[in-house]
């Protein structure tokens, strides 16, 4: 027998959620034949990694958990990727609203609802280690509050998190100092115009689509940017020397289960989550460093000059920027966000995974 997805929401008592390590019982009518169908949303196509990630890992591992239950639920999945159904800075909206189950939520985009969550955005030139980075976040999710508050106003639980492989620096003129952007025009949007600072340069909002264009025509003569969408879109064949000066990986968001799908699925479906949460985490770390690698090396191949950055110079660098995490952190402060915590608990999960730091952004 099939029923649908409403009457089986319908049919169970409110229990804990995630955070709780609870669920509730599956309603006794229900029988292992029955089928869920569920909604899996992601602002991106499937064709990038981490969208890719949860088409064909975490999707997966959840699904045979919960049909390895004691009382067995197929699930089917209604796939809602590239935006049809949650659009980039909505898809926690989607999550929330009841309108998607299971996602992956950017939170870059949805600053305002995560202000916390755009932490390492605030600490360059930490690790290109994705992993590495991820688990410092967590280390941060979980010991500060606010951070799990902004998921839970949201309506959503967090399974894992995701960063993107680390940013480099793509010029059309060798650099071998700091002292070679200065008066330079480099592509740097958001947040990581910041990482400019004190160097000279002069950052120029942009993004990926118009990045080719604009440093082919003159309008910039570099981009800050991670090697894993350069290579798609040949920014090598307008920017050539691509300098390894390793910012560091950067999270982006989380995929993320709605709190009210969660609180309804039946016993042993948060452990089911976690589990495909944490299979997820190890494939995309695997895979998308993978990528970046391989990125590179077509670049190379096809007639881009790599160079690393020598350390003396990262070390430079960092050290003319001014206080990044901690201008961010007086900011959110003074609207009674903790961010100041969020930065030593980041900085401290990096340190605890042997991150050794180019400058002590605790001392200002």
């Amino acid at each position: 027998m099939r029923i649908s997805r409403r009457r089986l929401l319908e049919g169970g008592a409110a229990g804990a959620l995630l955070a709780a390590g609870a669920t509730i019982g599956w309603p006794r009518a229900a029988l292992a034949d029955e089928k869920l169908r569920l909604t899996v949303t992601a602002g991106h196509p499937v064709t990038l990694n981490w969208v890719r990630c949860l088409d064909e890992v975490l999707l997966p591992e959840f699904a045979s958990a919960m049909a390895a239950l004691p009382r067995p639920v197929q699930i089917e999945w209604n796939k809602a990727y590239g935006g049809t159904v949650a659009k980039l800075g909505a898809e926690s909206d989607a999550l929330g609203s009841g309108i998607s189950d299971l996602g992956i939520v950017a939170t870059i985009f949805e600053a305002g609802k995560f202000p916390l969550q755009q932490v390492s955005m605030q600490v360059p030139f930490t690790t290109n280690d994705i992993g590495v980075v991820s688990k410092a976040v967590a280390h941060a999710v979980d010991r500060i509050e606010p951070m799990n508050a902004a998921w839970k106003r949201a309506k959503c639980v967090p399974l894992s998190h995701v960063s993107v492989d680390g940013y480099q620096l793509m010029t059309t003129f060798p650099v071998r100092s700091v002292d070679d952007l200065a008066g330079k025009k480099i592509l740097a949007p958001g947040p990581i115009a910041n990482w400019l600072k004190g160097t000279g340069a002069i950052a120029v909002a942009g993004n990926l689509n118009t990045y080719y264009n604009d440093l082919q025509t003159g309008l910039a003569a570099g981009v800050i940017v991670s090697m894993t969408p350069a290579w798609p879109v040949k920014l090598h064949e307008v920017a050539p020397h691509i300098t390894l000066v390793n910012f560091g990986a950067q999270y982006t968001g989380s995929v993320a289960i709605s709190e009210s799908t969660l609180r309804r699925l039946p016993k042993g479906a948060a452990d089911a989550a976690r589990l495909a949460g944490q299979a997820y985490a190890a494939d995309f770390a695997t895979t998308q460093t993978a990528l970046a690698r391989s990125a590179l090396e077509n670049m190379a191949r096809a007639g881009a000059k790599v160079a690393e950055f020598p350390e003396p110079e990262r070390q430079r660098w960092a050290t003319m920027l001014p206080d990044l995490p901690g201008q961010w952190s007086r900011e959110l402060e003074s609207r009674g966000m903790p961010a100041k915590a969020v930065v030593d608990a980041f900085l401290e999960g990096l340190e605890q995974q042997g991150v050794a730091l180019p400058r002590n952004w605790r001392a200002g």
